[in-house]
C-alpha cells in the first residue's frame, strides 16, 4: 500500500494559548492563506473539550483537503480521524503509532538536534521528521537548538521530508527552506499575527 504523502510549504500548529472558541476559525484563515497542513497541539485542556476541538478541526480540514496531524496523542487521532500523528521524544513508538492508524497515516517525529534520530525515525518508518529549534522561540524558549548546517546534513542523508520549527519569521524562514527544509512548522508567527491568512501568505510565498 502507498503510503501518505507529505506535502510542501506551511505547517500550522496551534498555539494552545490563543485555542479558544475562535480557533477553528483561525485555522481557517491558516488554510486559506496557504497552509499545507495543520497540527493541533494542546496538551493541558481536558480531555473532553480536546475531543471536540480536534473534532472540529479534522471536519475543515477534510473538507479543504489539508491533512490534520495531532501532537503526541495517538488515541486523539485515531477518535477525530486525523490525518497522522506528530510524535515527541518521550511519547509512544512509531511502530505503535502505525499500528493504531494504519499504513495511511502521517506520522512524524520530532528529533530536535540530532541526526542520528532522524536517521532511526526514518529506519523506523516516519513519513517526517522535524528539527528545531532553529531561533529562539516564544512557544518554547528553552527549546534545544539546531542550525543550518544539520539541515544541509539532513538533507544530503534522508529521503524523507525536513520540517523546520522554532522560531520561524517570514525574515529568517527562506534560509530554512534554502538549507534543506520542505516545511516550515509556524505557532506564534502565525497564529498571533493580526492578520492570519495575510501571515500564512507570507510564508507561503517563501516556497515560490
Amino acid at each position: 500500500m502507498n503510503r501518505a504523502v507529505v506535502p510542501r510549504g506551511l505547517y500550522a500548529v496551534t498555539d494552545e494559548s490563543r485555542s479558544g472558541p475562535d480557533l477553528v476559525q483561525q485555522v481557517a484563515h491558516a488554510i486559506h492563506g496557504g497552509a499545507v497542513m495543520v497540527q493541533y497541539r494542546d496538551k493541558h485542556s481536558d480531555p473532553g473539550q480536546r475531543l471536540w476541538q480536534a473534532n472540529d478541526l479534522q471536519m475543515l480540514c477534510h473538507s479543504l483537503q489539508v491533512p490534520l496531524i495531532v501532537n503526541d496523542d495517538i488515541e486523539l487521532a485515531r477518535q477525530c480521524r486525523a490525518a497522522g500523528v506528530h510524535l515527541g521524544k518521550d511519547d509512544a513508538t512509531i511502530a505503535m503509532a502505525r499500528a493504531a492508524l494504519g499504513e495511511q497515516a502521517i506520522i512524524g517525529v520530532s528529533c530536535y538536534n540530532s541526526l542520528a534520530m532522524a536517521q532511526s525515525a526514518q529506519a523506523a518508518g516516519a513519513d517526517y521528521i522535524a528539527f528545531g529549534s532553529f531561533f529562539v522561540s516564544p512557544t518554547k524558549p528553552d527549546a534545544i537548538r539546531a542550525d543550518l548546517a544539520l539541515l544541509r546534513e539532513a538533507q544530503a542523508a534522508l529521503t524523507i521530508p525536513i520540517v523546520a520549527i522554532g522560531g520561524i519569521s517570514v525574515e529568517n524562514g527562506g534560509a530554512l527552506i534554502d538549507a534543506g527544509a520542505a516545511l516550515l512548522a509556524v505557532v506564534s508567527g502565525l497564529f498571533g499575527a493580526a492578520d492570519i491568512t495575510t501571515a500564512a501568505c507570507d510564508y507561503t510565498q517563501l516556497f515560490s
